[in-house]
């Protein structure tokens, strides 16, 4: 080649050399990723443009500097084998015509750039080899490395397993899919009393306690079919010796890389002693302290499996029982002798069933209830009842005592499917009270219609003072008829309650349960404020009727030291005069009084208030005692007057009252007492009542008990003329 001369180097054209860079720039970017900015790259080839063209003018004239722009491509990775196709070929294209646009383009100058062409190809590839080798020595070393890194952190994994297997307080087993025992560790085989060596040679089936075999296996079985990765229990292993020990067994499923099960692994822990004390805290819990018996929480878990398990037809009873007066034995002979009593009747119940199998639990104090739930009826359970009273009944001695022991029980039958806990202890409790209403000893059966009717009566207790409240009771009146003249004298008030859902009741469902409850003070006053109220309208209204309102006082409100304060004030509220104000008070209430009840009686009397004892002869009356007392009028008890209706199938009888009623009509005029008899139904009673010169008279044969508008109606009535 021949030489060139020196350039000087001002024939290169910088604006050549900046248009073909930044060319170059445009193609590498079009062609492939490039890690460099726009500016950067095209910054970048600038200089590698520079250094080409000065290699092509250079004297001597070597490629070397086109091998190192080659290099540096590939350092710069722009590595894209495009790249360095465009970057060959725009070498020989254009870059002469750009980069030396004013020299002769000779054959000598074709040969350069040829030889530059290679030089860029050859250092390009040498650079991209050594890369790739060193990638591949570097890739190389970081497998082995790893490799050995790995095999460094299998034998460390390895030997930190090994060292928990054989050193950890609990059992460790490792058995294969089909139940053979592959390793175990001595803590295992310590636990149930075998060599290591031993347990590799049994199948865990071998180990299961019989109790719960077949629920293990099956649980095994689900766990080896890759069902469960994992399961939890607590049972039992047969020792080598046969002791039995309770465990606390985790197993844990371990499956190859495709998910097929491999191997279990078990991990097992000795609760023999937690196990024993739960069972010794459960006795406890369900057990009574003093007895030994059940207590309630066990039979009513008892009983609540009975209902939940049986099936529809199957019976059960329940016998609740109760010792009579036993509060007494506490209070006489002290409570740790009423303890010893309660052991020994426990002692008596349990094995008077014992024989049949039933539950007998002590539900607390001196209660107790025994669980009939296989039997054929009603007869079955009072058997049982009969039993358990006759256990209870034979004497008992305790200490230096011996003492009389009776009970009272309440049974209870039904079908499992009509009954639920609550509601057959329920029936129970109340048959119980009915047992104990009918006296010592004896067992009382549950009647449905009798709880409707004693819960209907709870209903109406509950409901009275509200009732009361609210303005739900209304008077009725009676007539209280001359027997001589037929004139309408008194009207007797008669409380009814004008239920909301019941509509009209009768005294005869509330005024005893208002007695019984107190309210009967509180009702008997609304009465007579009420009747003072209308026998006043009626006065204003009809001034020559003269009509007395008769008010029945309860035995409550005439031991009531403020009854003549409260009569007081409801005349004078009303303004009615006293003497048109009748109290009736029963026989019981007012003969034998003494002390404040005596005086109240005088203290109403004085106030002008007449005073009538009702229901006369169905007490026992102290007939000289009677003079004593500020009454005006005595009415004949219903019975008497009942017995003269002239229509009994015995004439001998009715001579036979009618006798008494005269005795007893004679008795009061001697008194200077008014008679009144009541419970007058036929023509004939009044009649033969006019005859025995009876004064007045009440009964439907004169009117039934009617509002106050009725009443009025029958006053107007009767001073209409004609």
């Amino acid at each position: 080649m021949a030489a060139l001369p020196d350039p000087g180097g001002n024939e290169v054209s910088r604006a050549g050399v900046q248009g073909y860079a930044a060319e170059w720039a445009r193609a590498v970017r079009r062609l492939g990723f490039v890690p460099l900015g726009a500016v950067e790259t095209e910054r970048l080839l600038h200089l590698h443009t520079v250094r080409l063209a000065r290699a092509l003018l250079a004297e001597p004239f070597s490629p070397g500097p086109a091998e190192e722009v080659g290099r540096a491509l590939v350092q710069a990775h722009l590595t894209d084998p495009a790249m360095l196709d465009w970057s060959v070929c725009a070498l020989g294209e254009g870059f002469l015509t750009r980069v030396l646009p004013d020299r002769v383009h000779d054959d000598a100058l074709a040969e350069r750039v040829a030889a530059l062409q290679g030089g860029l190809a050859a250092g390009y590839a040498r650079a991209l080899r050594d890369r790739t080798f060193a990638q591949q020595e570097r890739i190389a070393r970081s497998a082995w490395q790893a490799r050995d890194e790995v095999e460094q952190a299998l034998r460390d994994s390895e030997a930190r397993f090994r060292a928990v297997f054989s050193g950890a307080a609990i059992g460790i087993g490792i058995a294969g899919i089909d139940g053979q025992v592959i390793d175990v560790n001595q803590a295992f085989a310590d636990m149930l009393g075998y060599t290591m060596e031993e347990l590799r040679r049994i199948n865990v089936a071998a180990l299961f306690h019989p109790d719960d075999a077949v629920g293990m296996w099956e649980l095994y079985q689900e766990l080896i079919e890759g069902k469960h990765d994992s399961a939890r229990v607590e049972k039992r292993y047969y020792r080598k010796d046969g002791t039995v020990v309770w465990t606390d067994l985790a197993v844990s499923l371990v499956r190859y890389d495709d998910g097929r099960p491999r191997f279990t692994v078990a991990m097992i822990e000795d609760i023999t002693e937690r196990y024993e004390l739960q069972q010794r805290l459960r006795f406890q819990a369900l057990h009574d302290p003093l007895t030994g018996l059940p207590n309630r929480t066990l039979f009513f878990e008892t009983l609540g499996l009975v209902l939940d398990t049986a099936g529809p037809a199957r019976r059960v009873g329940v016998c609740f029982l109760d010792l009579d007066g036993f509060k007494a034995v506490n209070d006489s002979l002290g409570h740790d002798l009423g303890d010893r009593l309660l052991v020994v009747i426990a002692q008596r119940l349990a094995e008077c069933v014992a024989a049949s199998g039933h539950l007998v639990a002590r539900m607390g104090g001196d209660e107790f209830v025994i669980l009939v739930d296989d039997g054929a009826g009603i007869d079955d359970v009072v058997a049982v009842a009969e039993a358990a009273l006759a256990a209870v009944s034979a004497p008992v001695r305790v200490g230096d005592k011996q003492l009389a022991v009776s009970a009272s029980v309440g049974v209870v039958e039904c079908p499992v499917s009509e009954t639920s806990a609550s509601d057959l202890m329920k029936a129970a409790d109340t048959t119980l009270y009915w047992a104990k209403a009918e006296g010592r000893g004896r067992w009382a059966v549950y009647d449905p219609e009798r709880s409707a009717r004693d819960i209907a009566r709870s209903a109406l207790v509950a409901g009275l003072p509200a009732a009361l409240d609210r303005g739900e009771f209304v008077l009725h009146y009676q007539p209280i008829v001359s027997l001589l003249g037929g004139t309408m004298l008194a009207v007797e008030a008669l409380v009814r309650w004008q239920h909301p859902e019941l509509g009209l009741i009768g005294p005869d469902r509330f005024i005893g349960l208002a007695e019984e409850t107190g309210l009967i003070v509180r009702l008997g006053e609304w009465v007579l404020r009420r009747a003072c109220h209308d026998a006043e309208e009626w006065r204003r209204q009809f001034p020559q009727a003269r009509l007395v309102v008769s008010v029945n006082l309860a035995a409550r409100q005439a031991d009531d030291p403020a009854i003549v304060d409260v009569v007081a004030d409801a005349l004078e509220c009303s303004g009615l005069p006293a003497d048109l104000l009748q109290l009736e008070l029963t026989e019981s209430a007012v003969m034998g009084t003494a002390g404040e009840p005596l005086r109240s009686l005088h203290r109403l009397a004085a106030l002008g208030v007449r005073l009538a004892i009702d229901d006369f002869g169905t007490g026992y009356s102290n007939l000289a005692y009677l003079r004593r007392l500020p009454i005006h009028c005595l009415k004949l008890a219903g019975p008497f007057v009942e017995g003269i209706r002239g229509d009994g199938p015995d004439p001998s009888t009715d001579h036979r009252d009618e006798r008494i009623v005269d005795a007893l009509v004679r008795l009061a005029h001697a008194l200077e007492l008014w008679v009144t008899a009541e419970a007058v139904e036929t023509g004939t009673q009044a009649e033969r009542l006019r005859a025995l010169r009876c004064d007045t008279g009440q009964g439907r044969w004169f009117g039934a008990p009617a509002p106050a508008a009725e009443i009025t109606a029958r006053l107007r009535a009767a001073e209409a003329p004609g």
